[in-house]
């Protein structure tokens, strides 16, 4: 990569010059190039392709400095991203960390093309330009250079301007260096041989960083569909907004802390940049099977919800039954038998439907455990029997009147039940019946709707393993579908054990699960406290759900408490000893 700089040239106005690349032969020039093609194209980071294309440029013309300009996404300005001058030890953009403040070079002015300046000049020309001495040319306006040396105690002289244009003829920047030196150390122009090796230098790079702009522009399309499912799906029910953003926080925050970790099973892991993006893609795909999840179903708040809460249908048929009640009391005392006993029997009546009300209310809400006393109590009460005096059958949907059609419903007025199970209940694999869904023992959803919601990981999976993932990103429908795996193989959709499932896989269960727990905006659940959440995961651990090294390490590294101060409301963030949630060390790999 280096040249002898012991040997001199001619150059073409005649003057003798001791430079290192004049005693080389064309042949190593092609070489050389043939090599920084292989290394510009092998590239990956844009801030190190950009630098290795400027300090490449700079060592074959021993310029003391030089910028790289690209051009700005409005294609109205040349935006500084790499800057360097040896002699003033500036080093700013690319992987220095160091912001270029100077606002972008304008290509136009008035709607004209800048040609003051010479490097927008140079874009518009697509010509290189070679300039001796800046302060002797009359063709540009180079007042800020000379206002720049004149703070620095610097003198700009010589001024070497590519254009890099790409495949499409399309000059995508600019690559300028300044003051080329002799073996002294002094400024000289550049030489006149050399521009054609930094023209085809910079028709080299111009490839390749229109090669990286592509995949990033690709990339950058890919996650906007990423956050654009992501989002649908959080959109489509308002009661679980955010989650498919918010276990990607937990999840890659759990997996850098892994790959900090040398001790047990986090000794040898580590991610590359690009299994990084696998695990990010993964992340945020996890749940996208829930775009095909019925609202009601992830939604369903109570037992008797479907579109809507039904229990307002089953109060009315209470209402019905009292004022059945009333009017059988005012025929009593109109028939002349005693008003007062009359009465009190309305009472009684009144007070036991009012209580079997609120028996039944109960029960919807689904807070508590339904035992078979209580079901058998619903059970009693749905027999009570109330008269339907309308058609039924009216006012539906063209699909509910072709479904009804088929089922022998009662006509008007019928006798009916004041809690049913009834065959227009059944829609599609679901039962929407009344007993049935009141009955639910634990929780708001009935087996079919479990099983629909547990189904979304299935439906994940079959879509992820559609998408045509290139090699380094093959694990995304694996990571993305084993967050309801379990240790001990009694998960789903898979029953994969521990040993079946990898690292980030496992990470991501423990993102999913921590989330939920304290999650604020579930309809069916209480947002719980850290340390009630916590302490619920330490029963996962001990039942072999969850891994017990990686939720050691979840509490160790405080991944739950950067999670719970950036998303979680102060009330949730109670008193937490660590110590108090640690798993057994029987737990844990040794």
């Amino acid at each position: 990569m280096y040249y002898d700089r012991r040997e001199s040239d001619r150059d073409e106005g005649g003057d003798r010059r001791k430079t290192d690349v004049g005693r080389r032969s064309s042949e190593k020039f092609f070489y050389r190039l043939v090599d920084l093609g292989i290394a510009l194209s092998a590239e990956k980071n844009l801030n190190r392709l950009l630098e290795m294309i400027l300090l490449e440029a700079k060592e074959i013309t021993y310029a003391d400095g030089g910028t790289l300009y690209l051009v700005n996404d409005k294609a109205d300005g040349l935006s500084f991203e790499i800057m360097r001058t040896d002699s003033l030890d500036i080093a700013m953009g690319g992987t220095t960390g160091v912001d270029i403040t100077f606002p972008p070079v304008p290509l136009y002015r008035d709607g004209e093309p800048n040609l003051n300046n010479v490097a927008s000049a140079v874009y518009h020309a697509k010509k290189a330009s070679n300039i001796p001495d800046a302060y002797e040319d009359h063709e540009y306006d180079f007042s800020g250079t000379k206002a720049f040396d004149a703070n620095m105690g610097f003198r700009s002289k010589s001024f070497l301007t590519v254009p890099m244009i790409n495949n499409d003829d399309e000059v995508i920047g600019v690559l300028q260096l300044i003051n080329s030196r002799d073996e002294d150390g002094e400024s000289v122009p550049f030489s006149r041989s050399l521009q054609p090796i930094i023209q085809a230098l910079t028709s080299q790079a111009a490839v390749a960083l229109e090669n990286q702009q592509l995949i990033q522009a690709q990339r950058k399309l890919w996650d906007s569909l990423l956050q654009m499912l992501a989002s649908s799906i959080d959109d489509k029910s308002p009661y679980t907004g955010g989650h498919c953003q918010r276990v990607p926080e937990i999840t890659k925050d759990l997996a850098r802390v892994a790959c900090e970790s040398d001790y047990g099973i986090f000794a040898d892991f580590d991610l590359t940049e690009d299994q990084w993006y696998e695990l990010h893609v993964a992340c945020w795909l996890h749940d996208c099977g829930k775009i095909t999840t019925p609202e009601y179903v992830v939604d369903k708040a109570s037992k008797l919800e479907t579109i809507y809460n039904r229990v307002h249908e089953i109060r009315t048929r209470f209402e019905v039954l009292l004022r059945d009640a009333e009017i059988a009391y005012l025929k009593r005392c109109l028939d002349g038998e005693d008003k007062v006993q009359a009465k009190a029997d309305y009472d009684a009546e009144k007070m036991r439907l009012e209580e079997e009300w609120a028996f039944v209310a109960k029960a919807n809400v689904g807070g508590e455990f339904m035992d078979e006393e209580d079901i058998v109590r619903l059970r009693e009460i749905g027999v009570q029997e109330w008269t339907r005096n309308f058609d039924s059958t009216l006012g539906l949907s063209p699909m509910e009147s072709m479904r009804v059609k088929e089922l022998d419903i009662p006509a008007a007025p019928a006798i009916e039940k004041l809690l049913d199970d009834k065959v227009e209940h059944k829609v599609d694999k679901y039962n929407l019946g009344e007993l049935y869904n009141l009955a639910i023992q634990r929780g708001t959803l009935t087996a079919e709707e479990r099983e629909t919601i547990n189904d979304h990981i299935v439906v994940t999976i079959k879509m992820l393993e559609q998408l045509p993932f290139p090699k380094k990103m093959q694990r995304v429908p694996e990571y993305a579908g084993g967050h309801h795996e379990k240790m001990d193989g009694s998960g789903y959709p898979n029953g994969l054990k521990k040993e079946d499932m990898s690292l980030p896989a496992r990470m991501m269960a423990i993102a999913d699960i921590f989330e939920a727990l304290t999650a604020a905006d579930r309809p069916y659940k209480k947002a719980k406290t850290v340390s009630e959440s916590l302490k619920i995961m330490t029963f996962m651990v001990k039942d072999q759900h969850i891994d017990p090294d990686l939720f050691k390490l979840f509490l160790e590294a405080g991944v739950w408490k950067r999670y719970a101060d950036t998303f979680l409301r102060p009330d949730q963030i109670d008193n937490v000893n660590v110590a108090d949630f640690m798993p057994e060390d029987k737990y844990l790999t040794h």
